[in-house]
């Protein structure tokens, strides 16, 4: 049995865990405000992109239309771009993120594709190199950055394009968490290429024509290397929101568990404290009886 002391060194050393989580827990809180705010702010941007994009591909087909949204008419060769937290103290957070897209790729492995995979944050590496390190053909750390941005969604975009221009990939899918709510956070496959327009929102023009000068071909041709750094750091925002949404709700959990045992500390403290009491106060009746 521990001494009383061994007790108190360990009382003390919860109650200090207990206010580091509690500090986490509010700093997570006031940085989800900001987070949340820019995730949002950021989704009709995206959407109207998507909605652009579409209408111009209602008027686009055959050779004309652009490699990106045509494809390459293949999807042997597949792209998994996973991203993830570059942090951890988040519950399953980014564990669920590499846990879809896990499966996706173990799916297309099945079925015969070569799969190469490019991970962003740093806690999507570790778990996806001891299965699939081979296929690893380059990791972001975004954890120096101080806020994302355009400019930190483009070297991501870049890459991607560039690998499927070369004739590397067919098919590009990213992975993220869509942040609902404080306490849900889904995680998704968005394809990027060959950019997705079924689904996408329609403008409804009420029966105008647009003539679009230049044609529809070269103004895709700019629009859709840009649709996906914007849905790149679409997705960025909504894991940061998501990533603060779940280490509020971790660290709450972490207080709540601290303060339990506390108590439980405390009571076995008390009792084993009383028992030597008792047990000295024996001691002394029974010396006392013997003289």
């Amino acid at each position: 049995m521990a001494s009383l002391k061994d007790m108190r060194v360990r009382i003390s050393s919860v109650k200090a865990t207990q206010k580091i989580t509690k500090a986490m827990q509010m700093v997570a809180a006031a940085k989800l405000r900001r987070s949340q705010d820019a995730a949002q702010n950021a989704r009709p941007y995206a959407s109207r992109m998507a909605a652009v994009i579409a209408n111009l591909a209602a008027g686009v087909s055959g050779d004309g239309a652009p490699r990106l949204l045509a494809g390459t008419g293949s999807d042997r060769r597949h792209l998994i771009v996973v991203a993830a937290a570059d942090r951890g103290l988040a519950g399953g957070f980014s564990s669920s993120i590499v846990r879809a897209a896990r499966d996706r790729i173990a799916a297309l492995l099945a079925e015969g594709k070569d799969v190469k995979i490019i991970t962003v944050g740093k806690k999507a590496l570790p778990p996806l190199r001891r299965l699939y390190g081979d296929r690893i053909i380059q990791s972001f750390d975004l954890s120096a950055e101080r806020s994302l941005t355009l400019s930190v969604a483009q070297p991501i975009a870049d890459h991607i394009i560039s690998l499927y221009e070369a004739g590397d990939v067919d098919v590009v899918t990213l992975f993220f968490s869509r942040f609902k709510s404080v306490v849900s956070q889904t995680p998704v496959g968005q394809q990027l290429i060959p950019a997705q327009v079924e689904g996408a929102p329609v403008t409804d023009l009420q029966g105008a024509t647009y003539e679009y000068e230049p044609s529809e071909e070269a103004i895709l041709e700019t629009l859709l290397p840009r649709n996906i750094t914007v849905q790149v750091l679409s997705a960025l925002l909504e894991n940061m929101a998501g990533f603060y949404a779940s280490q509020m709700t971790a660290m709450d959990n972490a207080t709540r568990n601290a303060g339990d045992m506390i108590k439980g500390l405390t009571v076995q403290y008390n009792r084993t404290r009383q028992a030597q009491i008792t047990k000295e106060l024996i001691e002394i009746i029974s010396g006392a009886e013997a003289l």
